[in-house]
This record gives structure tokens, C-alpha cells and sequence, in this order.
């Protein structure tokens, strides 16, 4: 055994205890343990040092020489060791000073603002990223420890053996159409209607890509697709703009109500898209991790 084995972050913790009362008894009280285990470990130090520390007159200890200069170094030591556990957990993004959360475009129309709002009143110190994208991109992310949480559409090729999910709310695919279009001002759309019609989709990957695709297998036809783009609000512009149709979330309607219409789909088309939260379950007791799922919990019920 060598001469630093029985050298312990205990036996310093009780001594720099010890230290800052020069009293056994309230060493004792501060740590919660008894005067005989402080007494016990400051004997321990002595062996394992192999010199005097204090001088013994009795029941009282003077500290020798040796006494303050391990104070200094054992405070030194536990300081880097706090600081090494802090920058440990922030590297690994557990209770880290940055929360990265992922999150599908359409939901930064509401949903976003108001769980990052409410993170912020439970864990005001917490700096918040936003990244957005895809399903299929924020899930890579999430598994590459880049994302802590994402906010996306359930499936699953999102949630499988390793996440945790937390569904927020369910949301209807309709048929969004120009303002002044031919079917404006129908109570429900059948899609059969519009085969032949130009459509405008999301790329791969989205969500709404894999309903829209899910909802023209149901009618039965091939849409004609004239243009892909990366992001909801430049679909909603294309569509607001003439250029064609195309299925979107009920969530995103606030954005261009004025320049385009959200048409409820006929009954055999409908579909609905499951919103939820999704985080590792490696990663279910960090802090702000917990501090998310309770607002996500929170916003669910109202």
C-alpha cells in the first residue's frame, strides 16, 4: 500500500472542516457526523502523511506548521476538483449554462416561444439555443449528444429504445390553398379534385413530407410536385404566393391567414400529426432537462 492510499477527499473535507472552527464539536455538527469520526480522520491524515499536524494538549489540537500548508493545498484541491466536476457535466451537456433545443419550424409560431418563456422563469441563469430543422435532422442531432431536447413530430423513427417522449398536443394536416383559389371557399376538400393541380412540398425528412405523401396514397394519385423547399414559412409564401398547393399543420395558420386558406380535408383523408418532446433517456436526470419536461408537462395539460 502506498503512502497516499489511506489520503481521502473525506478525510480533507473533515479537516479543512476542522480548520475553519479549530473545535472538534463543531467540525462535527457542520459535517454530521460525530466529534470521535472528525478526531478519527484528522488521526488518519497524520498516519498517511507520516508527520505531526497538530500539536495534542489534550483534547486540544494546534495546528503545527504542516497544518496551514495542507489547509491551502487541500483548499486549492477542492476547489479544481468542483471545477473539474462542472466543466465534466457541461462537456457532457448535464446541468450545463447552455440548453440546445431542437425544434421543427412550424413550432416557433407559438409552441417554441412559450416553453422557452417558461424554461426561463424556472431556470433563469439557462442560455438557450435554438436549432432548427427537420425530423430526421434533429433526431441525428439528438443522438449525437448536439441537441439536449428536440421538439418534433412522434413517430417512430424519433422515439425509439433510447428517448423519452412527452406529447404536447395533436395537430390536423389540411390543404393549403391561395386566397383566391377555386376551392377557398369549400367546407372540406376532397383531394381527388385536385389531381393535375402543382403542388409545392417539403424536402425529405419534414414530418408533413411523410404525411403529405401517407395522405395522396389515400386518394390514390401522384401529386404534381413543381417545387421543394427546406422550410414551412417558404412553402406558406410560395402557396400565399400562387405558385401552388400544398398540405400543412394547423399550427402554422396564424402566420398567413390573410393571403391563404387552410381547408379541412374530406374524412377519408384526414390525418393528424402527434407533437411531442424528445430527449435520450441517458440524459433524464439533468437539470435543465427536468426543468423542460416539467414546462412540457405544464403546457400539455393547458
Amino acid at each position: 500500500m502506498s503512502d497516499t492510499d489511506e489520503l481521502t477527499l473525506r478525510k480533507l473535507e473533515i479537516f479543512l472542516a476542522f480548520m475553519r472552527s479549530r473545535n472538534l464539536a463543531r467540525a462535527a455538527a457542520e459535517l454530521g457526523t460525530s466529534h470521535v469520526s472528525v478526531h478519527r480522520a484528522i488521526h488518519s491524515l497524520e498516519n498517511a502523511l507520516r508527520c505531526p499536524l497538530f500539536k495534542h494538549e489534550g483534547r486540544t489540537l494546534t495546528p503545527l506548521d504542516g497544518a496551514f500548508v495542507l489547509e491551502a493545498r487541500a483548499e486549492r484541491l477542492m476547489q479544481d476538483l468542483a471545477e473539474t466536476v462542472r466543466l465534466t457535466r457541461q462537456a457532457a451537456g448535464f446541468s450545463a449554462e447552455r440548453f440546445r433545443l431542437g425544434a421543427l419550424y412550424s413550432l416557433t409560431v407559438k409552441t417554441v416561444p412559450q416553453l422557452i418563456m417558461g424554461l426561463k422563469l424556472r431556470r433563469s441563469e439557462l442560455n438557450i439555443d435554438l436549432v432548427l430543422g427537420s425530423n430526421a435532422d434533429l433526431a441525428e442531432q439528438l443522438h449525437d449528444f448536439k441537441l439536449d431536447a428536440m421538439l418534433v413530430a412522434l413517430d417512430d423513427a424519433v422515439v425509439d429504445a433510447d428517448c423519452e417522449s412527452v406529447e404536447l398536443f395533436s395537430d390536423d394536416i389540411f390543404l393549403a390553398a391561395p386566397s383566391d383559389s377555386p376551392f377557398a371557399d369549400q367546407a372540406e376538400v376532397d383531394l381527388r379534385d385536385l389531381a393535375g393541380v402543382p403542388f409545392v412540398t417539403l424536402t425529405q425528412g419534414f414530418a408533413t413530407f411523410r404525411d403529405g405523401r401517407q395522405v395522396f396514397a389515400q386518394a390514390g394519385f401522384e401529386p404534381e410536385v413543381i417545387m421543394q423547399v427546406n422550410d414551412i414559412f417558404s412553402l406558406m409564401s410560395m402557396v400565399s404566393s400562387g405558385v401552388g398547393y400544398a398540405l400543412l399543420p394547423g399550427r402554422v395558420e396564424a402566420v398567413y391567414q390573410n393571403r391563404l386558406k387552410l381547408l379541412p380535408l374530406a374524412p377519408r383523408y384526414r390525418l393528424q400529426q402527434r407533437i411531442g418532446a424528445v430527449f435520450l433517456r441517458s440524459r433524464e436526470r439533468d437539470p435543465n432537462l427536468l426543468a423542460f419536461v416539467a414546462e412540457c408537462r405544464m403546457y400539455a395539460r393547458n
